[in-house]
């Protein structure tokens, strides 16, 4: 009796221990932050729906081509207002730390986003998708790896330090495609991440949070923005010229307004130096020749025009015309 009383007892123990540890699990479940356990149902019911996407021939509502030359040699066409899906997604590498952001940098346009990463550090794939290039760019990306989805967006990967995966392969989402590094146009170990939809490059920040690894929402609405400020900066490009044009025009006009001026002052200069080359006062010990040679005329014109004979006598402070 005592050794089964023993048992049962020990029986109890074990079975209220294992009610307290499911309860206290359950807790703890009940305690996490509510958007990520829908995160985490949205992620499976996603992953079965990305399963069922053809892999082989991704995003063929937007591209007309499958190329392995290039990051460029895209054709397609995007619709207005596309949607992309970014759910069932990786964070390419747990690194939360962004080095240099999207935009304009030393004098050219950062197309993508500088992760700390370090040499050898898992690089994986944003989502499922396919291998679309796999190059080495020493001027550039060096190792770099891009990834076509079916949502859409193509992911690129640069200056990785070896690359693991090989040009039409198809990969999941998490999938480690590469390691860390610092090879091409790089000045320290990272990793440049791009997101782009038929070739257009969109500024990773709207769609990946790398401070918190986690997507900024489900979907991105893609209507335009880099077209719209394309042609923003076309329009602004314009309004500079035709504003450079007419400033120089106003410059024009003022150059010739000074210039006109000018003339009219020279030709008064000119009048007033022939008015006063005109007439001449003897001096002494002028004579009809010498006065005549500073006319550049003869003796005999300057007597004619001052109605005296050549044999006349001049006295000084006498005024004569020439």
């Amino acid at each position: 009796m005592t050794i089964s009383l023993i048992k049962k007892t020990f029986g109890f123990v074990l079975l209220s221990m294992s009610t307290l540890q499911i309860q206290a699990q359950d807790i703890i479940a009940h305690q996490a932050a509510s958007d990520k356990q829908m995160k985490d149902i949205s992620t499976i019911k996603t992953h079965k729906i990305l399963n069922n996407a053809n892999l082989n021939n991704p995003a063929t509502n937007v591209y007309s081509n499958w190329d392995n030359a290039s990051v460029n040699s895209v054709a397609g066409v995007v619709p207005s207002n596309f949607k992309i899906d970014l759910r069932g997604f990786c964070m390419p590498t747990p690194s939360r730390v962004v080095t240099s952001k999207f935009g304009y940098r030393w004098h050219r346009q950062h197309q993508g986003l500088d992760i700390k990463v370090y040499v050898g550090d898992t690089i994986r794939a944003a989502f499922d998708g396919k291998i679309r290039v796999v190059k080495y760019d020493g001027n550039g990306y060096g190792h770099y790896v891009v990834i076509r989805h079916p949502n859409g967006l193509e992911t690129l990967y640069g200056h990785m330090s070896r690359t693991l995966v090989n040009p039409d392969q198809i990969v999941k989402a998490g999938q480690v495609i590469g390691l860390g590094g610092n090879t091409g146009r790089s000045t320290g170990s990272h990793l440049h991440f791009e997101t782009r939809l038929a070739g257009k490059a969109i500024d990773p920040t709207l769609l990946f949070d790398f401070p918190n690894q986690d997507i900024v929402s489900d979907y991105y609405i893609y209507r335009g923005e880099k077209i719209q400020k394309e042609a923003r900066t076309s329009a602004s490009a314009l309004a500079s010229v035709a504003n450079d044009q007419n400033n120089l025009e106003r410059a024009l006009e003022t150059a010739e307004k000074k210039a006109s001026t000018n003339s009219r002052r020279n030709t008064s200069s000119r009048k007033v130096a022939q008015s006063k080359a005109k007439s001449y006062k003897v001096k002494k010990g002028d004579t009809l020749y010498s006065i005549a040679k500073k006319s550049g005329m003869s003796v005999k014109e300057l007597c004619k025009k001052n109605g005296i004979k050549q044999t006349a006598k001049i006295k000084p402070g006498q005024t004569l015309k020439c």
